[in-house]
């Protein structure tokens, strides 16, 4: 039987009783199936995995977008125990913010470029409340998808840069049949602009420089933030309608 755990305290008290190895995937719910991913890898490396759910809020620029996050309990708890997770922790604002977020963790270089040109103060929040969590859980590997590559690349600094001991995990993008990467917020997209979505991806791969893939992206009526290439990799983000989509491919100049 999968153990919910809604407080620190309380999460605390079930980690001390715990030995052996320990997987942490944290996400804000709406879980799909590269979630699912991730908990596999984790219950297959690890004696124990733990999940977490909390739709983080400072990491939101539009108070819109935070107020429009799925919340959708009953079926991650159902994926959850599917997969074999041991422990859900589920913690409230109240309890990860106490100090209502006068301490914060900021990275002061790769994450003011690319999304965090556009949003912010977003990493800021993300690093933040992903220390927390470190610490109240203290895994011994945590996961995190590809998909969200300046993400990982800042959660792997975050934790070389202060001697962190636990092993990040990076997973490969899981994709809709159609190339589209798996993310919570694709429901959003009317039917018409989820036909057009996968195009992202298809942009990114096949054009040959990023100015091409995002003038691509523009002709086709996305609302493009940026396309850019960076250490093997381009990365871009667009808007269809309202929903910002993400995504990042490895460069092949080979092709």
């Amino acid at each position: 039987m999968i153990k919910v755990l809604r407080t620190v305290e309380e999460f605390k008290t079930w980690r001390a009783t715990q030995s052996g190895s320990l997987g942490f995937v944290p996400t804000m719910g709406a879980l799909h199936e590269g979630h699912r991913a991730l908990l596999d890898v984790s219950v297959k490396e690890n004696d124990r995995t733990v999940l977490s759910l909390f739709v983080n809020p400072t990491q939101f620029n539009d108070p819109k977008d935070f107020e429009k996050y799925p919340i959708t309990w009953d079926e991650d708890l159902a994926l959850a125990e599917k997969a074999g997770v041991d422990a859900v922790f589920a913690p409230t604002k109240n309890d990860l913010y106490p100090d209502d977020y006068t301490y914060r963790l900021s990275e002061t270089e790769f994450s003011r470029l690319l999304c965090g040109a556009h949003r912010p103060g977003h990493f800021d929040g993300v690093l933040t409340v992903v220390m927390k969590l470190f610490q109240i859980v203290r895994p011994t590997k945590a996961y995190f998808g590809e998909k969200d590559g300046q993400q990982l690349q800042l959660i792997q600094g975050m934790v070389k840069a202060f001697f962190m001991d636990l092993v990040i995990v990076p997973v490969p993008t899981v994709r809709e049949i159609d190339g589209l990467a798996m993310s919570s917020r694709n429901h959003r997209l009317s039917a018409q602009e989820r036909s057009l979505a996968p195009e992202i991806y298809q942009a990114l791969r096949e054009s040959l420089s990023a100015e091409t893939a995002a003038q691509r992206l523009t002709e086709k009526g996305f609302r493009v933030d940026y396309v850019e290439d960076r250490k093997g990799r381009r990365y871009a983000a667009a808007f269809l309608g309202e929903t910002r989509l993400i995504d990042n491919v490895e460069l092949n100049y080979g092709r």
